[in-house]
């Protein structure tokens, strides 16, 4: 959960992506591994001793594939190598806080519905909602029995992933969902919620007892319902916020200031609760944030530093900009350097005879006023 952003191709071990779906990048399709294919071989033997039917296996596999890209993704999650200024440009961007609104008043009376049931926030499991999969929008389109055995094989993590491979395989022997549908993120997180296999198991939720505990339909009932569920096991107090920016009314509770020079947050045991679906401040701080957004309230009043390059965020901003009009499209303006806007200032210092470093700098926006 909180890892995160079809069809399962029916596919051998290690073979070729012609039958893959549309709209994954090369390095999310099955790749030719050896040793992968020795280690599923042998992840059978311990699989058939926890109960799993080699039929289970059999179908499971069938389309299952060595995926490098999900390696690299494990090594860069956003909440742990961005800053919380370009977190939060993230999490809590124009767009998301607009969709949430919708989304919030759209599905108000089964969010307040679960809250009244549970306790936990109809606000902040909208936030999650926002930020798991962009109200259902990014739902992820990843293979889910390749995901885990990838990273269970990688080995990294290879006991807690093949601990979610288990578990996958068993929802599909469960019947809860085929495997060639069951898709998610790169790390096995599914539905609108992005609930892990195992979080699955023990907490998903048949809301309105329709017989089916299903995540992945256009309904978010029960991803929402289960998410409410995990956090409710976990104490979230009822009526209690998650915090709040400090010397701005927020509860008294532990301080912390994830960026240096930038805003303090007072935090209380919900904002505790609320990494346990994520263990990152960064995440935390972003689904109480969105919430309150979400909720009517203003942005943060507090100043970030410049960054490592002497940049303000409104200097980040300029510069994609006067970028974008000038021709080299950062395809946003949200004050974050990312990809596209590295590869618009290289294709401007290109075009300068400037040495394209893809680098943002204070001469850099200056050349462009």
């Amino acid at each position: 959960m909180g890892f995160g952003l079809s069809a399962c191709a029916r596919l051998a071990p290690g073979a070729g992506n012609r039958d893959a779906p549309e709209g994954l990048p090369q390095d999310l399709l099955p790749a030719p591994n050896r040793d992968y294919d020795a280690w599923v071989s042998g992840f059978r033997e311990r699989a058939v001793a926890q109960g799993i039917s080699p039929s289970t296996l059999g179908t499971a596999f069938s389309g299952a594939g060595y995926l490098p890209g999900v390696v690299s993704r494990d090594r860069n999650q956003t909440e742990f190598t961005r800053t919380l200024e370009d977190y939060l440009s993230i999490a809590a961007s124009d767009e998301r806080i607009e969709k949430g609104r919708a989304a919030y008043a759209r599905h108000r009376a089964t969010l307040r519905d679960i809250e009244e049931r549970t306790g936990v926030s109809a606000l902040i499991l909208t936030a999650i909602w926002g930020l798991e999969s962009f109200f259902g929008e990014r739902q992820g389109l990843i293979p889910v029995i390749s995901a885990t055995s990838t990273l269970a094989f990688d080995g990294r993590r290879g006991r807690y992933f093949e601990g979610e491979l288990i578990a996958a395989l068993r929802i599909v022997q469960n019947g809860d969902i085929p495997a060639a549908r069951m898709t998610g993120s790169w790390a096995g997180a599914m539905g609108h919620t992005q609930l892990m296999p195992t979080v699955f198991q023990e907490y998903a939720v048949d809301f309105r007892g329709d017989g089916r505990r299903d995540i992945w339909s256009e309904d978010p009932t029960d991803a929402l319902a289960s998410t409410a569920a995990y956090l409710e096991r976990y104490r979230w107090t009822r009526g209690l916020t998650w915090g709040g920016e400090v010397g701005y009314g927020e509860p008294e509770g532990r301080i912390i200031q994830p960026q240096p020079g930038g805003p303090r947050f007072s935090t209380t045991s919900n904002f505790r609760v609320i990494r346990r679906y994520n263990p990152s401040d960064s995440y935390a701080i972003g689904v109480g944030h969105l919430a309150d957004r979400i909720g009517g309230a203003g942005p943060l009043r507090g100043s970030f530093p410049p960054d490592v390059n002497g940049l303000t965020r409104a200097d980040r901003m300029d510069l994609q900009r006067r970028l974008t009009a000038r021709g080299f499209d950062t395809e946003g303006v949200d004050g974050v350097i990312g990809r596209n806007t590295e590869a618009a200032i290289r294709a401007y210092q290109t075009s300068r005879g400037l040495e394209a470093t893809g680098t943002p700098s204070r001469a850099l926006l200056e050349s462009l006023r």
